[in-house]
């Protein structure tokens, strides 16, 4: 009875155990399982190769082909690198536009490949030496794709370019600014000098020349040398001239090759030039006298009345529609004592007169030669430096009754309205100012003969300029010199100097290590 209620049980039990196994068989054919390399017997999972990855790279390099070592061309000059076919571009060290530059050298190779990533493995930077490495994926043995990682070594060697050859040649200019002035006196080379170098005007150039009467530039290009001539024209009051000359010529391809000239011509007026001006350039000017004072050169000739303090700017097209020169040479300055100054309080102006200047004051003054301090002669004038002179202080100016004046307007004028002595300035000691000036200025690298006595009185007659004029400090950079002690603004004797607010320090970058080294590295 038992065995009979059990049997039922029993076969429903078989059947469930047999259904099991059938449906496991069933998931175990579904579930790929492992495989044995064909090679080496190592199990792997299943691919169309049925090859392990060890044994499929021992077989197949898809690297072959792509160079392991490759070239790149450096201009230690210019700092550039060489990307064909003929361009050179400034790139830095592991940046985007290097890598870019590297992967082209192996473009064709590279391209039987997929580029999966590239990046730089640092080297140092003064191993010329350039490392990237590079994964790339191709697809081998039945389908079965294959990735890679390997690095390639970039050689940098030096090269010149074409631009730093003709540099180097120093014959070579397709073009030549030639800058002339007509004076005596080199203030207006040294004020442009600074502005020239300010603005960073000397970079394209391939050589400056300096000669007795002025500057000239070469460049590789017309185009630069327009581009100069352009900057004098807004800098200095001038007028220019364009000539060029057929070097060779091609009447296959219809091409020419000319070298250009430009003649740039400065007016001849300096600051502290005392001028003539024609009549009709005088009435036109708001009825100035005739005798002027040029207090300052930048883009327009700035001139002063010394008995009115009328003041007129000047540019160079009028310039040069009514032409006047200087009437004394810098070297016929004569030095005076102050014996008596007063100020002229109220000044009648005539009806249609022109602006006064504001940083003068009109004074009049008895002075007396140094050289003749054994006689009673003196003489009288107005000045337009009331604001600066005291009885006793020496001031330089031109004695205008005992000179030969040689200039057609003078002639034509009333003697009675040609005074007797011009000042132009206060004189300070010039060795202490030297000793006690903390700042120095660049200048430009330039071929030129050995400056003379006169040259470096000149210069030092500018830097004295720069020291009493803050119009023209604006237009200069001015560095300090870490050489001379910092000492107050003014000195004993009240000569005017430069305070630290308005230098600049001169700056020297060094070696470090975030690639300034390298650069500099790459230059030896």
């Amino acid at each position: 009875m038992w065995t009979n209620d059990l049997s039922p049980t029993i076969h429903s039990l078989k059947i469930r155990a047999y259904r099991k196994m059938e449906y496991m068989a069933e998931s175990t054919d579904r579930t790929p399982g492992h495989i044995l390399c064909c090679e080496c017997g190592v199990p792997i999972s299943p691919n169309p190769a049925n090859i392990c990855v060890a044994c499929l790279r021992s077989k197949v390099d898809i690297s072959q082909g792509i160079p392991k070592q490759v070239s790149v061309s450096f201009c230690k000059q210019c700092q550039r690198y060489f990307q064909p076919p003929g361009t050179w571009i400034q790139c830095a060290l592991e940046s985007r536009e290097l890598l870019a530059l590297c992967l082209k050298k192996i473009k064709a190779p590279l391209s039987k490949v997929r580029l999966v990533d590239a990046g730089f493995v640092w080297t140092e930077p003064h191993s010329k030496r350039l490392k990237v490495k590079l994964t790339i994926q191709k697809e081998v043995m039945n389908g079965a794709i294959l990735q890679q990682v390997f690095v390639v070594d970039y050689v940098v060697q030096p090269q010149m370019c074409g631009d730093c050859h003709r540099v180097e040649a120093k014959d070579f200019w397709k073009a030549v600014v030639q800058v002339r002035q007509k004076t005596l006196h080199k203030k207006t080379f040294y004020y442009l000098e600074q502005l020239i170098l300010k603005y960073g005007m000397h970079q394209n150039t391939l050589r400056i020349k300096e000669i007795h009467d002025g500057l000239d530039f070469y460049y590789s290009s017309k185009q630069h040398a327009q581009k100069m001539v352009e900057f004098l024209q807004c800098t200095v009051p001038c007028r220019n001239k364009a000539s060029q000359r057929l070097i060779s010529q091609d009447i296959h391809s219809n091409t020419y090759n000319y070298k250009s000239t430009f003649s740039v011509e400065i007016v001849p007026i300096c600051k502290d030039n005392v001028v003539c001006l024609p009549p009709k350039l005088a009435q036109s000017l708001g009825n100035m006298n005739q005798i002027c004072v040029c207090i300052r050169v930048t883009s327009a000739i700035h001139l002063i009345d010394p008995n009115t303090l009328q003041v007129a700017d000047i540019d160079g097209s009028t310039f040069w529609s009514h032409p006047f020169n200087s009437l004394c040479h810098p070297k016929q300055l004569e030095e005076f004592i102050v014996m008596e100054c007063s100020i002229v309080r109220d000044l009648k102006r005539s009806a249609g007169a022109g602006m006064i200047s504001k940083k003068h004051t009109l004074g009049e003054v008895w002075v007396q030669k140094t050289s003749e301090m054994n006689t009673d002669k003196q003489y009288f004038c107005r000045t337009h430096l009331g604001h600066l002179l005291n009885p006793g202080d020496l001031v330089l100016g031109f004695d205008l009754a005992n000179c030969n004046l040689n200039d057609e307007h003078v002639n034509k004028m009333n003697s009675d309205r040609v005074p007797d002595v011009v000042l132009i300035k206060k004189n300070y000691d010039r060795t202490k100012r030297q000793r006690r000036r903390n700042w120095k200025l660049k200048e430009l690298a330039r071929d030129r003969e050995n400056m003379d006595t006169d040259d470096e009185r000149q210069y030092q007659d500018f830097l004295e300029d720069l020291e009493e004029d803050e119009a023209i400090r604006k237009n200069v950079n001015i560095y300090r010199d870490s050489t001379i002690p910092v000492e107050s603004d003014t000195d004993d004797e009240g000569a005017p100097r430069i305070s630290l607010a308005e230098m600049l320090e001169d700056l020297h970058i060094s070696q470090d290590a975030t690639g300034e080294e390298g650069e500099s590295m790459m230059t030896q």
